[in-house]
């Protein structure tokens, strides 16, 4: 109903409004041309951005597409699914401008916690990819190993400072809270869409080989791939960049 309000105040006399499936809508608009649509389209998400319904994941969130009959006549049918192959594409996007946003957000609030994250990620993305290529990962795995290199880690957020900067040796009840990271950033990751597909390689990023790493004590093969990755490229790296290493 509040899209529909939404959709009706933006729409023009003469322009018809019709649902036409649960949460799809479709709308004539007579003596229109392509630059006109478009123009219309804009209006339309411009409406949606300034939704202050609250709470804030009740606001409009929307993909368009559309459709125009010029010159030849065309059946309305086809020009439904013209209309519909360009709102998916919105639709796919949108998606990828929400997941730039969302990583954006970690990356800053990660480099806030850690001035030393931000270059440790850039160069974990740089060897992930060159490992990654080497072992003949797909384009697939190959996106997913780039986007764990940035978000192995994000977990940490929920460590507080006096154990995560801590110069000298931890506790056993320090390293036990420091362990939890790897499941905070499971359980984050694991909520956001754009980021459940490496939500279990985030969980077990510090399992070993052998058997003795955590949180779950995986052994060999059992280990996911990308996670075995993530962890060879990370050691290396703070190898060589002579800082102390606590992957544990």
């Amino acid at each position: 109903q509040h899209l529909s309000q939404t959709l009706v105040s933006v729409s023009r006399q003469g322009d018809v409004l019709a649902r036409i499936g649960g949460d799809e809508f479709a709308i004539i608009l007579p003596s229109t041309t392509s630059e006109q649509s478009h123009s219309f389209c804009e209006r339309i998400k411009k409406a949606c951005q300034q939704d202050k319904i609250e709470p804030i994941y009740l606001r409009l969130n929307i993909s368009l597409g559309y459709a125009t009959q010029e010159g030849e006549y065309k059946e309305i049918n086809s020009l439904l699914k013209v209309a519909d192959r360009k709102m998916y594409q919105d639709k796919l996007f949108s998606a990828k401008s929400r997941e730039k946003h969302f990583l954006e957000a970690f990356r800053i609030i990660l480099a806030e916690r850690d001035p030393h994250t931000e270059d440790h990620a850039q160069r974990l993305q740089e060897l992930a990819l060159s490992l990654g290529n080497k072992v003949g990962l797909s384009e697939y795995q190959l996106g997913n190993l780039k986007l764990l290199a940035l978000l192995h880690d994000v977990g940490k957020i929920g460590i507080p400072d006096n154990i995560l900067f801590k110069t000298y040796i931890l506790t056993p009840s320090e390293w036990k809270k420091m362990r939890e990271h790897s499941r905070i950033g499971y359980r984050m990751a694991k909520n956001i869409p754009d980021f459940a597909p490496i939500a279990q390689e985030i969980l077990h990023h510090h399992e070993h080989w052998d058997g003795t790493g955590y949180p779950d004590g995986l052994k060999g093969e059992k280990i996911p791939l990308l996670s075995r990755i993530i962890s060879i490229i990370d050691a290396y790296d703070v190898m060589q960049s002579c800082r102390p290493y606590k992957g544990g």
